[in-house]
């Protein structure tokens, strides 16, 4: 996770619109373990960056024996969350379902408000991680600079291809910014999970991404893709070649949070267990490493 993404573990901290990260009284630490297996929920789809994290918890939770009874990872990706929103209320004061989270789970209610989602009565259960994002072209390309990119992308108009998770996510975000900021109109596509986006960049079947660098890692070391500039106050260990935003003149940072939550109405017991397996979670060498 070094390098890749900003580890903090949230206790006392709010997380927007209310949903607060606050510990759970100490004596019921240990008068809950389930008697079933978990159902991880992962708020998009497989080979993303929230993919990849929930999975890097499950094992690191089955490696290190910190649960009673398996976490089994569920992808519910559609509608930018929202299956993945409603189908948590639906599971109101079960014990046995956890989510791991984006920003779609503040932004998608927001957008949706006929999804009738209030995220303030989902239970909290830590902050894992910021994810931090980078703008990325095929290796391919002439492009090595964001004014070769602008130069190309306002060449091609409406025709240049952004590739990103779904509509209303941080990719279309962040696309957003672009067009805005260097003038461009980029057309932004969709496609069901960061994973599937960065092989599509990788095939020379988009333009450019802006994907999180665990989604782009193994292709930009393979040398198929190339970092132009991240969204970051400072440079990225792993990426020095790519200035930020802000060096680029731009007062442009976004990270995604990776949280944890439980389903409305879940048990102080469940929820003081599920609080302690992820700060030990968090505390291990797989995580901080």
């Amino acid at each position: 996770m070094r390098n890749i993404a900003r580890r903090l573990f949230g206790f006392g901290l709010v997380a927007g619109l209310g949903l607060a990260f606050m510990a759970a009284p100490h004596n019921a630490a240990v008068a809950w373990e389930p008697k079933k297996p978990v159902e991880f929920v992962i708020m998009a789809g497989k080979g993303g960056g929230a993919d990849k994290m929930a999975r890097l918890m499950q094992s690191v939770i089955q490696k290190h024996g910190l649960a009673s009874k398996p976490f089994t990872p569920i992808n519910k990706p559609g509608g930018s969350g929202a299956e993945s929103l409603v189908y948590l209320k639906q599971k109101t004061g079960d014990d046995y379902v956890i989510m791991v989270t984006l920003n779609s789970f503040y932004t998608t209610p927001l957008r949706n408000p006929d999804l009738d989602i209030d995220i303030s009565t989902f239970t909290p259960v830590g902050r894992m991680a910021e994810d931090t994002f980078l703008l990325w072209v095929n290796s391919d390309t002439a492009i090595k600079t964001i004014d070769d990119f602008v130069k190309a992308a306002k060449a091609k108009g409406n025709g240049w291809v952004m590739a990103g998770t779904g509509k209303g996510q941080e990719d279309q975000l962040l696309t957003d910014f672009l067009n805005k900021a260097y003038g461009l109109d980029m057309k932004y596509v969709p496609y069901k999970g960061g994973g599937r986006v960065a092989k599509e960049l990788a095939g020379n079947n988009a333009d450019s991404t802006v994907n999180n660098p665990s989604e782009q890692l193994g292709f930009y070391q393979a040398g198929k893709t190339r970092a132009l500039a991240a969204f970051t106050p400072a440079r990225l260990d792993l990426f020095p070649e790519a200035p930020t935003f802000q060096e680029l003149g731009k007062d442009f940072v976004y990270f995604m949070q990776r949280s944890v939550v439980g389903a409305p109405g879940m048990s102080k017991e469940a929820e003081a267990y599920y609080r302690d397996v992820f700060k030990k979670v968090y505390a291990t060498e797989e995580w901080q490493g």
